[in-house]
């Protein structure tokens, strides 16, 4: 017989935690941002738009966070991977939901387990991806 460890999943904590951490950091840059937090099912956990972000970072945001969340990595390493001949060329125009494999998705593990993913859309792709990558890194 064997046991599994349950592990946590995010909370609305955990959620409020990432968004503050991804904006602080964007602040700190200089950057207007949206940041989405979504849960292991895809369910929206937190949502946050600076006023002067551009209306589009929180459509961005949203998609980068289901991209690394159903995929389990970050956007910021998938970019090749859909450029002609790559592995995923076809991906993005063959679901429903559009995937976005713009710099700014990380999935957010806790004990080894995919337990949601964070977007960051308004800075520059690699501002982006440094934001979400740090939030993470503050949440674990």
């Amino acid at each position: 017989m064997s046991t599994t460890t349950a592990v946590a999943p995010l909370t609305i904590q955990d959620a409020e935690a990432l968004v503050e951490a991804a904006r602080t950091a964007a602040e700190e840059a200089g950057a207007t941002v949206a940041v989405t937090v979504l849960d292991a099912g895809g369910h929206l956990l937190a949502f946050r738009r600076d006023d002067r972000a551009v209306l589009i970072a929180g459509e961005t945001s949203n998609r980068k966070a289901y991209t690394a969340l159903q995929l389990g990595t970050p956007t910021a390493d998938l970019v090749d991977a859909v450029q002609p001949g790559g592995l995923f060329h076809t991906l993005p125009t063959a679901l429903d939901r559009p995937l976005l494999f713009i710099p700014g998705g990380v999935p957010v593990h806790r004990d080894g387990r995919l337990m949601g993913a964070i977007g960051v859309g308004g800075g520059s792709p690699e501002q982006d991806h440094g934001f979400a990558t740090e939030a993470v890194q503050r949440l674990v």
